[in-house]
């Protein structure tokens, strides 16, 4: 965790020493600091070391024409030879260094080595108004060798936290003004080409020798950062020149300034000469962090410095790591160069916390909380892998959660509706041909021989309409119509055709012990080896979806036989074909090839359901509407011989009951939607039974299975794994939103609509996948990295641009 030290060295000076110095060491963790004090010793000998290693500095890089980024008064300077130089760098670095070895500064020098870790980020802050003190090169003290991921900062005394927008504005990406002023002299067009690299990764704006006016226009907006190249100095106070006539101090730009850092502006980079004039007059207006050159700079160490910082500080690293990895890699440059590691410092507001690159995609701004829990980027690979385990983490905490939701039941109802919804949005399927309904309408009521009709049918009608049938041939006959009642008007012939008719299947219903229901008996002139059970099972919302084809009856049930009519008839219509129903060793039920699985509780969607029976899934097979199934004709038509041999033979007749009179009718998936809302008759849903069994067994045409429990969690995750790369990936490509929050709105949706057709199409091949949990889980991946800072640093941080783009 990151640890800031804060060192002021109180009143008093070099000629007399400081005698209450103050070390102060806290993190976000820290609810008070630890505070402890010393002193330190008079040292006149660093004044004088310093001012002759400054005009030996100036001399030395006027007379080598090094291109500073300063004017130079000939009289300032005096000849010097490079070894002069180099001794006296070494004299002012260990005067430095035996200066706060005093031994009335070793307890604070000990306090920080007990509080501190080498590994941990440091932000070490120098706080002094005195302008010699910040000038000093500090990180020459050897302490620094130590601790290798501490850097050193400037800071006044006094400082407070900026005034900015509780409600910032949203911008897609980081906002860069960069402002190139008097170039006389020195190339800016290379500083310029630096800031480029970055065209993809931040909006910038280039302000090219402006006027003065040009210049405070542009500050009345949002940025994030500003950036000048050209020629500055500092004497009471930092001085700019903007162009080849006008030169300008930061405080006739105070309020254009004071209005920026309110809309956020965190970070002023001062690529110019003797910038901490310029730093001293933004603290004043409390900006968060500058970063300024302590001393005239060549055009060659401002240029390398400004490409080496952007390279780490776009690619997710800290600004202090930056700032410190940039200065030490000007090392290079020394031979040319001297004290080119000297020259860069940062300016920081102690209340402020400072910015990561990515903090500014989306306009987002880390809470000071958040900022603890910033994992340290340590290269592409590293932070890539830390996004992945971040997504991997949070998507399997997700995916358990929404598991154990659902294995609860409280998302059954939601994963109905949605299996209703992609029921409904399957491509319709022909006709089933094998198929036959004789539909009694309300008109058929009314027909002559339905004038002593008890139920639906009188016994005239159903003998007339039986033998009917079949002379035309059909393959099986199922009644859908319940007569518990022995024939009154018939004759001993006409009860003997009824009994011997092999094709003729009739319907009863299973005594219900939960409803207490007594059941229905069957026909008395139906042999049980013919009678088919009418029970069906829906769910609690009422809607049929599931296919009931055996159960044991109650041993008082007037019902007796132990398979559905749908399965009767099927196993009676595949005899013909040579295929017999049977079960297999571990007990499913098998006609032909196929193995009808049955369904069990905790299957699916279905957590709490009553399995009893065996049951599968219903695939109903849509043609327009579900009542399309099959051809359907009145009993009148029957009747008034309008049927053919050709309508009839080697099919199976369903009779039933569409008279809306009759009440026989059941809710289906189909039932529901944007259409108005429709049940469809009984015997309809008979035919949808037997057509989903045949077609199994004949055409290959798939049975609805859930996926097994550890398939469903897999698919789940899959998902949610999905939803937090994509949204990890969009906040980390701000250029690729415009309106950040409804891009990734956006794009989630769009998600979950490749979840809703893929899963469309798994349903059309026979698996029904777990739609709702999937999507929830991808909402809850996706939006968790948004409402937690550190996750969304996590994710901004595993996407970096690489070292040469920047």
């Amino acid at each position: 965790m990151d640890k800031v030290v804060a060192l002021s060295l109180g009143t008093g000076d070099f000629a007399s020493g400081f005698p209450a110095v103050t070390a102060q060491i806290w993190d976000r963790t820290t609810p008070h600091p630890v505070k402890f004090t010393a002193a330190l010793p008079a040292a006149p000998q660093i004044p004088e070391f310093y001012r002759r290693w400054q005009l030996l500095y100036l001399s030395l890089h006027q007379r080598l024409d090094l291109g500073l980024r300063i004017e130079i008064e000939a009289a300032d300077v005096t000849n010097v030879s490079e070894r002069e130089f180099s001794d006296l760098c070494q004299q002012l670095a260990q005067a430095i260094n035996d200066w706060l070895d005093a031994p009335s500064f070793c307890p604070v020098v000990q306090q920080l080595r007990t509080h501190l870790d080498i590994h941990e980020e440091i932000r070490f802050i120098f706080e002094s108004n005195v302008r010699l003190l910040q000038r000093l090169p500090w990180h020459l003290w050897n302490f620094f060798n130590d601790y290798r991921h501490a850097e050193v900062a400037l800071s006044t005394p006094t400082y407070q936290r900026s005034q900015t927008q509780v409600s910032p504005l949203v911008m897609p990406k980081p906002r860069v003004l960069a402002i190139l002023g008097n170039s006389r002299g020195i190339d800016t067009a290379e500083d310029r080409a630096c800031l480029e690299q970055l065209s993809d990764r931040a909006e910038l704006t280039f302000l090219v020798e402006p006027t003065r006016e040009e210049l405070n226009q542009q500050l009345w907006q949002p940025w994030h950062i500003v950036f000048f190249a050209g020629h500055s100095f500092s004497q009471d106070t930092g001085t700019l020149q903007l162009n080849r006539e006008d030169t300008l101090t930061l405080k006739q730009l105070c309020y254009g300034l004071k209005y920026a850092i309110a809309q956020g502006l965190k970070l002023a980079i001062f690529n110019s000469c003797d910038g901490l004039g310029l730093a001293q007059a933004l603290a004043d207006l409390h900006i968060p962090q500058v970063i300024v050159m302590r001393e005239p700079v060549p055009d060659q160490v401002a240029q390398r410095f400004l490409r080496y910082f952007l390279a780490s500080f776009a690619s997710g690293k800290s600004l202090y790591r930056s700032v410190r990895e940039a200065r030490e890699r000007l090392q290079g440059l020394e031979g040319i160069y001297p004290c080119a590691t000297w020259l860069p410092v940062i300016f920081q507001n102690p209340a402020e916390d400072p910015p990561y690159w990515q903090d500014w995609y989306g306009g987002a701004r880390l809470s000071a909380a958040s900022n603890t829990s910033r994992a340290k980027p340590l290269s592409s690979v590293s932070t890539t892998l830390a996004a992945m385990r971040s997504v991997l983490l949070t998507s399997l905490m997700m995916t358990v959660m929404v598991m154990g939701v659902r294995h609860l039941g409280l998302l059954q109802g939601w994963e109905l509706q949605a299996f209703d919804r992609l029921m409904r949005s399957r491509p319709d399927e022909p006709p089933d041909d094998r198929l036959l309904i004789v539909a009694i309408t309300e008109d058929d009521f009314q027909l002559p021989v339905q004038q002593q009709r008890t139920g639906s049918l009188s016994d005239q009608a159903f003998i007339q309409l039986l033998n009917t049938l079949t002379a035309l041939q059909p393959r099986a006959i199922g009644l859908d119509i319940y007569r518990n009642f022995p024939a009154q008007s018939l004759t001993a012939a006409q009860i003997q055709q009824i009994q011997s008719n092999n094709r003729l299947f009739a319907v009863c219903k299973v005594r219900d012990r939960q409803t207490h229901h007594p059941g229905i008996a069957p026909p008395p002139e139906v042999p049980l080896e013919r009678q088919g059970f009418s029970d069906i099972v829906v769910d609690p919302d009422g809607v049929l979806r599931r296919h009931l084809l055996a159960m044991n009856p109650h041993p008082t049930s007037p019902c007796e036989t132990p398979y559905a009519l749908s399965a009767q008839l099927v196993f009676h219509y595949l005899a013909a074909e040579g295929m017999t129903a049977q079960f297999t060793s571990d007990q499913q039920l098998q006609m032909g090839d196929v193995v009808f699985e049955r369904l069990h509780n905790r299957q699916g969607a279905y957590q709490g359901i009553d399995s009893w029976g065996y049951q599968i899934l219903l695939n109903y097979r849509p043609h327009q509407s579900i009542t399309g199934i099959a051809r359907t004709v009145t009993l009148a038509e029957v009747l008034s011989g309008q049927l053919g041999v050709d309508d009839v033979k080697d099919r199976i007749v369903l009779i039933g009951v569409v008279a809306t009179s009759a009440g026989d009718y059941l809710a289906t998936p189909y039932s529901s939607g944007f259409a108005a809302y429709e049940e469809v008759p009984g015997v309809v849903v008979q035919a949808q039974m037997v057509s989903q069994l045949l077609s199994a067994v004949q055409d290959g045409r798939p049975l609805l299975t859930p996926l097994p429990r550890w398939a469903d969690g897999l698919w789940v995750w899959g998902w949610a794994v999905v939803g937090g790369w994509v949204v990890c990936w969009g906040r980390s490509h701000p250029r690729l939103l415009v309106v950040p929050s409804l891009a990734i709105l956006l794009v989630g949706s769009i998600t979950i609509g490749a979840i809703y057709l893929t899963a469309l199409a798994l349903l059309t091949q026979g698996y029904w996948v777990p739609l709702v949990p999937a999507a929830l889980a991808v909402v809850l991946t996706g939006g968790l990295p948004m409402a937690l800072p550190p996750l969304s640093a996590a994710c901004s941080r595993g996407f970096p641009l690489k070292a040469g783009q920047a």
